[in-house]
């Protein structure tokens, strides 16, 4: 069990996801940034979609209930063990009693840390998920950041867990977190809506996070993307930033006015009405989910066979790494 003794910024329960609700108002949730929380998982000998702990930015201090083997990934933070420092990206064998805490890390990139437990977090399941949705009415953890006070079941610890303190990742296969990054995105679902020159502006121009950015949507500010003139359709109100309400997919990058771009995350609504110029593709999504406010950002357009081709890297990488651990 870990005991929340201080809560930080914000801690929640995520795995890979809850899939095949998102129809019914209900998003996936899941890891911001699915690379990382699976590097952590295979490092440790678990399956990759075992439940951890995600925490933004400021982590939380939490006491350890039972002996077993953690390590933390993702985006870089200061890491203490009884007030010792211990290194990110490797395995490290905490003991009933330990204190473990983290200080948050100036001058870095990255949003999001992993806290991933040999075994993993067993809190129920809610609709097939350990996945927190801050939005949500579940039962018990799953729909609230973690508070001093909460206690984090844990599952039983792997067999020879302990045999594998000590092992880490290479440096060359640890992700980086650069506040200068470029995002590909397959164009189209109404991008029929907006101008030609607009199209360009948004391709050709660098984005900033803004500091309102969120895992529902993350907010982007750049040039000014003008709509094309044209009579909106019955249903959809009188502006141009609307159609008829559409089924949003997670990575949809919205143009709700003329300012502003807004890409959805993982915890993002289902479907609305606004104008949509494309999807971030999947692989990209754990990069710009890992953007502090006010990075640069730029957009590449990508064909649907592109970006398959892309995902299928990601795969063949994740596995590349987990035959050499």
């Amino acid at each position: 069990m870990f005991k929340i003794v201080k809560p930080g910024l914000k801690a929640t329960i995520q795995d890979m996801g809850r899939y095949g609700y998102y129809h019914l108002g209900v998003p996936p949730s899941g890891a911001a940034d699915k690379f990382s929380f699976q590097l952590g998982n295979l490092l440790l000998g678990n399956p990759v979609d075992v439940a951890a702990l995600e925490i933004t930015l400021l982590g939380p201090e939490i006491e350890v209930r039972k002996n077993t083997v953690i390590n933390i990934t993702g985006a870089p933070i200061n890491v203490f063990i009884n007030s010792r420092e211990v290194p990110m990206w490797e395995n490290i064998e905490v003991k009933k009693g330990d204190i473990i805490s983290f200080e948050y890390k100036k001058n870095s990139g990255g949003v999001f840390t992993f806290i991933c437990v040999s075994g993993g977090i067993s809190h129920p399941k809610v609709l097939e998920s350990r996945s927190t949705y801050l939005l949500g009415d579940f039962d018990g953890y799953l729909s609230k950041k973690l508070e001093a006070g909460d206690e984090i079941m844990l599952s039983e610890t792997l067999p020879g867990a302990f045999k594998l303190v000590g092992k880490s990742l290479k440096e060359s296969d640890i992700p980086s977190f650069p506040n200068d990054i470029d995002v590909h995105a397959v164009m189209g679902l109404t991008s029929s809506r907006i101008t030609d020159t607009g199209i360009r502006n948004f391709l050709t121009n660098e984005w900033k996070v803004d500091i309102e950015s969120n895992r529902v949507a993350y907010r982007l500010k750049g040039p000014t993307i003008d709509y094309a003139d044209y009579n909106p359709p019955f249903g959809s109100g009188g502006s141009y930033a609307n159609v008829v309400d559409m089924a949003y997919p997670i990575g949809a990058i919205l143009l709700p006015n003329p300012e502003e771009v807004i890409v959805l995350l993982n915890d993002g609504t289902g479907g609305g009405g606004f104008v949509s110029m494309g999807t971030v593709i999947s692989p990209d999504l754990d990069l710009l989910a890992q953007a502090r406010p006010f990075s640069t950002l730029r957009f590449h357009a990508v064909t649907v066979e592109q970006a398959l081709h892309r995902r299928l890297e990601r795969k063949k990488k994740l596995k590349d790494i987990q035959e050499n651990l």
